[in-house]
């Protein structure tokens, strides 16, 4: 696990791609602070026009870092949720811009998942998590239903449970500023 997360660690600080396993699918990845990188993930998705990427970051000290406000509910959210849970947070910051959403949100997730959790302490920074997949075409539940245009499109495949079948993607929930709470996906 150890040279797994340092194999992928090099490629992320060098500005490349990596498709690895989270906590709820295989994902494309990359520096979520390096701008360059971050096209190359919407080129690779052949999807310019869309700023619909999330971050994955290793617990909520490291939120602090990403979010100028971070709304109260959204800790205890983190506190008692038993299930991945993406949130949508208002003024985000130190991220790539092109990363960001035009109304200044970001999608953030901690992962329950060890090679994450020390992937991102080891970068000491976020990183991009987006479904291994070309825009138009479905999410694969395995690695074995990437497209070989992924395989290749990317810079490192981490060598981690290409076994592992996923069932469920994670809920997303978006938190305003203003107290406005909205279930985006259950």
């Amino acid at each position: 696990m150890n040279e797994e997360i340092n194999k992928a660690l090099q490629i992320l600080k060098t500005g490349g791609l990596i498709l690895y396993p989270t906590d709820t699918a295989w994902a494309i990845g990359c520096d979520a602070a390096n701008p360059e990188a971050v096209d190359k993930i919407y080129t690779l998705k052949q999807n310019k026009d869309c700023n619909t990427l999330i971050c994955l970051i290793s617990d909520d000290r490291m939120l602090k870092k990403y979010i100028k406000q971070i709304p109260s509910t959204a800790l205890n959210i983190l506190e008692i949720t038993d299930q991945p849970t993406t949130i949508i947070y208002d003024d985000a910051q130190n991220l790539a811009a092109n990363l960001i959403g035009s109304d200044g949100t970001i999608a953030i997730r901690i992962p329950d998942n060890y090679f994450c959790y020390w992937l991102t302490r080891k970068l000491n920074g976020a990183i991009v998590s987006t479904s291994a997949n070309i825009s138009t075409q479905h999410s694969p539940k395995s690695f074995k239903e990437i497209a070989p245009a992924i395989l290749k499109g990317v810079d490192y495949v981490v060598n981690l449970h290409h076994e592992k079948i996923f069932s469920k993607p994670a809920s997303i929930i978006k938190l305003s500023n203003n107290g406005i709470v909205k279930i985006i996906r259950e």
